[in-house]
């Protein structure tokens, strides 16, 4: 039997409230390539973005790769609160991809950090769209399906952080 694994520790000066941005990564259960599926992808990021919208966050850019997803989000009002939202994300989409696909979908934990400024947030953009490109996905960040953003186009995203 083995000992219980204790929570990751989140920031201690951090109060994840306010208008603050987060690049989050959340991989599915056991890595499988759930995200390779249209519907999948679908399902959860109407989730994603009920959980984003309930909780006042704006999600700057994500990229649904086929066994994890990045996310940078942005908390709009001094009230939002970054993990909250993460809870809430996950639980959404997981419940409703439990009951439409019978499995569990994300590992337990993920991968969260705070962006300090303008140039870390630009450097996360150039990380999350060259993502699909880096995977041998597709040549071109445009062509693929599955990155994207509530405010910007991909193309905008491409200039945020100067693809080349």
């Amino acid at each position: 039997m083995g000992v219980a694994y204790p929570y990751p520790p989140h920031h201690p000066r951090l109060s994840y409230v306010g208008k603050h941005a987060y690049f989050l990564t959340f991989s599915t259960r056991a890595r499988r390539p759930l995200f390779a599926a249209p519907p999948h992808v679908t399902l959860v990021c109407a989730q994603i973005l009920r959980a984003a919208r309930e909780q006042s966050f704006e999600i700057t850019a994500y990229c649904y790769m086929p066994d994890h997803v990045h996310l940078l989000v942005s908390g709009v009002t001094d009230t939002s609160d970054c993990l909250r939202f993460v809870k809430a994300a996950k639980q959404y989409s997981g419940y409703y991809f439990q009951q439409a696909y019978e499995q569990r979908l994300w590992e337990r934990y993920g991968f969260e950090r705070a962006i300090r400024d303008d140039i870390e947030r630009a450097s996360v953009i150039g990380y999350i769209v060259s993502n699909p490109v880096r995977a041998g996905l597709v040549s071109d960040p445009r062509d693929y399906p599955y990155l994207g953003s509530q405010r910007y186009t991909v193309s905008e995203l491409m200039e945020i952080c100067e693809y080349r």
